[in-house]
């Protein structure tokens, strides 16, 4: 049996192989990016040792002078960056974020009407294993048949039929813009609040490539660590007449103690945001995402949608190679290649078997990949998995 040492000396070793997968391998996964040393050196700093709870001015433990600053620092960030009445920079994940607004907005049972999960929406947004879909009624939209897209006449017709009390729009595998002020104008007729996950476009949100959720929104959700590039985490933006409910739900709601190492992270990221080599930054994303859009039809490939607005393509694997989408990522990971199975509207195979392969571009992006590369790795792809 190894010593209590010799399990700690492994752990460093763990690390070390981990760091060195990451270098070697490329990384096409969208929820995922590489956090830039700066947010890194945050993240693993002291800050970790310091318990804050509560809100600048109004906390429960002393000392937490500097972090203070470090707080109100993310927050103008996050209300600069969205041009948002309201953020709190407090919650630890999107998850935990999700069910932090729906707790502060809703009571349990109340029915929320969202995208269903097998056509791009999230597990918070109505999984039955989920805490979303064991607490509330959740009532599922989905994509048009032909075009893909998002159906607004069946969103309409199923916020008429069921009344919701929330509307939720913002995807995790929907590849194409949202239309906020559509979305808003429903829920408005209906008496509904309306929510925007904006976690995988947040950057292309920030630097105006792709339309603002305010103020169509009443409530914006997104994590930090995607399109955004700072530390695993999320933010809640809201209006003025909902701040005190968010606030109040997070801490003491959910929360205790916010991890102020991530939130330190976070600031840096916001105002990271706000440069130009960020704006930069978040044109080669959706450039790449349009390059590589091009070189898959070209090949053949099959995209859900027919391509994408984003940085996230959805590769229909059944159709283009003739095999699932989770033999297709484990035939991609054997060369160093990572992405990421993904259920597509209309799957007929399963969560584990889905007949999809999601790709981003956030990775390649930092990177700074050159056009004939993008087209090699989509060639590079695409031969990987037809080889089988």
């Amino acid at each position: 049996m190894k010593s209590s040492h010799a399990r700690q000396k492994e752990l460093f070793k763990l690390l070390k192989a981990e760091v060195n997968r990451q270098k070697k391998g490329i990384h096409l996964i969208a929820s995922e990016n590489d956090c830039p040393p700066e947010v890194l050196k945050l993240v693993g700093s002291p800050l970790i040792n310091k318990y804050a709870e509560g809100y600048p001015g109004k906390r429960y433990y002393s000392g937490n002078q500097y972090c203070d600053e470090i707080e109100k620092s993310a927050i103008e960030a996050a209300k600069r960056l969205f041009n948002a009445p309201h953020a709190n920079v407090q919650p630890h994940s999107g998850s935990t974020a999700n069910a932090i607004i729906l707790d502060a907005l809703l009571k349990k049972k109340d029915t929320i009407l969202a995208l269903a999960l097998d056509h791009g929406g999230h597990l918070t947004h109505g999984h039955l294993k989920n805490f979303s879909g064991k607490e509330y009624n959740f009532v599922h939209y989905h994509v048009n048949p032909l075009t893909q897209r998002i159906d607004f006449d069946e969103v309409e017709v199923l916020a008429q039929k069921h009344s919701p009390r929330l509307i939720i729009c913002g995807y995790t595998s929907y590849p194409r813009a949202v239309d906020f002020e559509r979305f808003g104008k429903i829920a408005r007729k209906y008496g509904a609040f309306a929510m925007a996950d904006i976690s995988h476009i947040a950057g292309l949100v920030a630097t105006g490539l792709h339309s603002s959720p305010f103020p169509a929104m009443d409530v914006v959700m997104t994590t930090t660590h995607k399109t955004l590039r700072g530390p695993r985490g999320a933010i809640i933006l809201c209006t003025k007449e909902l701040a005190q409910r968010i606030d109040n739900s997070v801490f003491p709601g959910h929360q205790g103690g916010p991890f102020m190492n991530s939130i330190a992270g976070k600031a840096w990221a916001l105002w990271n945001a706000q440069t130009r080599p960020f704006l930069s930054y978040q044109k080669r994303i959706l450039r790449y995402a349009k390059q590589m859009e091009e070189e898959f039809i070209s090949l053949g490939c099959v995209l859900v949608t027919g391509g994408t607005d984003t940085h996230m393509l959805l590769i229909d694997t059944l159709k283009s190679w003739g095999i699932d989408g989770a033999s297709a990522s484990k035939l991609l990971e054997k060369n160093y290649i990572y992405a990421n199975h993904n259920l597509i509207p209309f799957d007929s195979g399963t969560a584990q078997k889905p007949s999809g392969l999601r790709i981003g571009t956030a990775w390649i992006a930092h990177k700074k990949y050159l056009k004939q590369d993008i087209k090699k790795l989509a060639k590079k792809i695409v031969e990987i998995c037809t080889k089988k």
